[in-house]
């Protein structure tokens, strides 16, 4: 009796302690298959779900979402945020939809998670999209510092909170936030000019069953600083080595993306390749709402 006990004490802690990944999929499974990775840290897949998943599933694609451990509709207060993790759950997520591989496209701080996953599995890898996805890290915190500095010279409060930011530790989570939280100030991540389309997409993915949904764990930044060695990482040597692997690297970014500089623009089609690589106008971090058909037309044509 005390073993049946014992029992089922282990299978009550196993499920109780056991970690679900949320993920769907849109489409067909006898589609071509997408994994999307959304940004973060403290990201979500929602506003990709909400608006971009079922009409890019429509193109033909059999579409994966989810969210990271920890983050989103993945609750796990036990989650490290460490790429170690990070590749857990995507092999999770291949084996959950019995793919051997699939076509990638990563969003964002997703870009980092998504080149390091390439790297690391090669073989589960078709090709690798880059949509507004960070790839060196501190030549965008310096791009975003100098032009701040460029556009409140004179606003000595401001200038005064530039200082600060540039005192703090280039590795940790606050100099991070209050990079981005001064880039949300000079509206970089914010499409120039709205069209009809973008504000469709916007008023129906916030009155809807996603935006319910958008969870934000402010935990996951302090955790992926403080369990994550890598960060503030240059990923350039890294594309270019998946790149000589015969991995295609698609990279798609809004022209209006304030947070890559032109260099920065430059190099990534260097990397891609002139063919591979689109410049979106009028469009800024949230490409595939921005923009969302030629984001569309841009995947369908070179996944295709």
């Amino acid at each position: 009796m005390k073993r049946l006990l014992s029992f089922i004490f282990i299978l009550l802690f196993i499920s109780f302690n056991a970690q679900t990944i949320y993920s769907k999929a849109y489409g067909s499974p006898k589609g071509v298959p997408v994994i999307f990775i959304h940004g973060g840290p403290s990201g979500n897949a929602t506003l990709f779900e909400g608006t971009t998943a079922q009409k890019l599933a429509d193109k033909g694609f059999y579409v994966i979402v989810y969210d990271r451990r920890g983050e989103g509709r993945s609750r796990d207060d036990n989650a490290s945020m460490t790429f170690k993790e990070s590749f857990e759950d995507l092999n999770s997520i291949y084996k959950t939809y019995d793919l051997r591989k699939a076509n990638i496209i990563a969003h964002s701080f997703g870009g980092i998670i998504g080149t390091l996953f390439t790297q690391s599995f090669p073989e589960k890898v078709s090709s690798l999209t880059l949509a507004g996805a960070l790839f060196s890290q501190q030549e965008t915190y310096d791009h975003i510092l100098k032009e701040a500095k460029e556009k409140f010279k004179n606003d000595p409060s401001k200038l005064k909170e530039i200082s600060e930011i540039e005192s703090l530790s280039k590795n940790s989570a606050d100099y991070r936030k209050r990079c981005y939280n001064i880039a949300g100030d000079m509206k970089f991540f914010t499409m120039p000019f709205p069209t009809p389309e973008s504000q469709k997409l916007r008023s129906e993915y916030e009155a809807g069953e996603f935006y319910a949904a958008n969870f934000r764990n402010p935990e996951s930044p302090l955790k992926f600083y403080k369990n994550e060695s890598r960060n503030n990482i240059d990923n350039t040597s890294v594309l270019k080595e998946i790149r000589k692997r015969g991995i295609p690297i698609f990279a798609v970014y809004g022209k209006d993306d304030g947070i890559f500089s032109k260099k920065q623009l430059n190099d990534m089609k260097n990397i891609a390749g002139k063919k591979h690589f689109r410049l979106i106008d009028n469009c800024s971090h949230y490409l595939f709402v921005d923009q969302q058909q030629e984001f569309l037309d841009f995947i369908s044509s070179q996944m295709k």
